[in-house]
């Protein structure tokens, strides 16, 4: 008998699961364990394993598309089997929940809902219809009983998106310089990064943002790291990084210049005593941003063991929704990357973030003296509504005094 492979709850709050990737296509072998989808909700990613052995039937659920978690996404089981009885009474299932659902919410449906609740459609096919925003009305069932599959609504996607008014072309300018050109491939936006791509719009969009950029000798830094990283290593079995010095460093500014740690939520500017240090983690297929919670509280052997901890699980893919909610200021690192000053772009709703960029050595003078010192850029963006240039570079010049003053740190 066919084994029913359903959407992952991938955490308490999830609505929603997206197929990103199908690593098998029907008719493909498959072994229990082996790796068959990635599923993805908001910023969580996960790697869905065959749950037996058999063949894949069918595929459900196309890549991109969302659907809550429970559903069937796709059938494993012998080559040639037949799951259409399975999958009839499955979605019959789920037609009546939903219709149950209506009517409990809506004692009386209008006639244009009832009219629509007695047009014959599987979930699926419903979903995607109303997503292409298609009148189902309009659309040709070719299922059982004339009832409309997720293939009739799809070429109807196909003929609709193939027919366009001449009032469209002149609201898409930039067709006419593509339209002769055929892409190598499209890539649906979805999961990790249709979220990062809604948050960084809407980031842009509501508020006012603005960078100021310096940089901080960090020459005394590097050598106290390198002084006390043999005893971190064996007393804390933990390696320092310059990264876990700025945090640090972050850290105690943010207490010395309170509106920095703050946010601007329904034309309120929230200010906060505890520090909630957000860490972007870049990743194969998007950024996430870990939280430390109440870093004001944390030494500097403790923050490192943090940052490493969640920087780790945020690359297995096992960290929580909760465990990336809440920051109140977030840095950024590309200086693994070579870059040295760059705008980041707000974490919202949060007042500033720090991009830190890579170190150089150059020539410096100190006093009448030619000396070679290690020069680290540092990028502060943070939300003109919230305050304005001269506190947020009052900031700044505290982050840089704590770095190249690097005792005060571990004091």
């Amino acid at each position: 008998m066919a084994v029913e492979v359903v959407m992952p709850k991938l955490g308490m709050s999830m609505k929603e699961g997206t197929v990103s990737v199908w690593n098998k296509q029907a008719g493909d072998p498959v072994k229990k364990g082996e790796l068959i989808a990635s599923i993805n909700s908001e910023k969580i990613e996960m790697e869905l394993e065959s749950p037996a052995d058999g063949t894949i039937l069918d595929i459900v659920v196309p890549e991109g598309e969302g659907v809550p978690p429970g559903t069937v996404i796709c059938y494993i089981g012998e080559a040639n089997e037949s799951i259409s009885k399975i999958e009839k009474n499955i979605e019959t299932a789920q037609t009546e929940v939903a219709a149950t659902a209506t009517k409990l919410k809506e004692p009386q449906p209008s006639v244009q809902t009832a009219a629509k609740e007695k047009i014959k459609i599987s979930p699926v096919a419903r979903k995607m219809a109303e997503a292409a925003n298609l009148d189902i009305r309009t659309i040709q069932g070719t299922g059982p009983g004339g009832r409309i599959t997720k293939e009739d609504v799809q070429k109807a996607i196909a003929n609709s998106s193939s027919v366009e008014s001449p009032s469209s072309k002149e609201q898409k300018p930039t067709e006419t310089f593509t339209h002769n050109i055929e892409p190598t491939k499209k890539v649906p936006v979805a999961g990790i990064r249709k979220i990062i791509a809604e948050r960084m719009q809407g980031s842009l969009q509501n508020s006012a943002q603005l960078t100021l950029n310096m940089k901080a000798d960090v020459t005394d830094l590097i050598a106290l790291q390198k002084q006390i990283t043999e005893t971190a290593q064996i007393h804390y079995e933990t390696k320092l990084t310059v990264t876990d010095f700025v945090a640090r460093a972050v850290v105690l500014s943010l207490q010395q210049h309170k509106e920095m740690n703050s946010a601007y939520i329904n034309d309120q500017i929230h200010l906060f005593d505890s520090i909630h240090l957000g860490m972007a983690v870049a990743l194969d297929k998007g950024l996430v941003v870990p939280v430390i919670r109440n870093a004001e509280n944390q030494s500097l052997i403790q923050l490192a063991q943090n940052i490493k901890s969640l920087a780790k699980r945020a690359r297995q893919g096992q960290l929580s929704q909760e465990e990336m909610k809440g920051s109140t200021f977030t840095i950024s690192n590309l200086g693994a990357y070579g870059i040295e000053h760059f705008t980041p772009i707000l974490n919202p709703p949060e007042a500033g973030i720090l991009g830190v960029g890579a170190t150089y050595d150059t020539p410096v003078y100190i006093g009448d003296k030619l000396e070679r010192r290690t020069i680290l850029p540092l990028s502060l963006t943070f939300d003109h509504r919230v305050l304005d240039g001269a506190p947020a570079a009052a900031f700044l010049r505290t982050l840089k005094q704590y770095l190249e003053e690097p005792f005060t740190v571990l004091l």
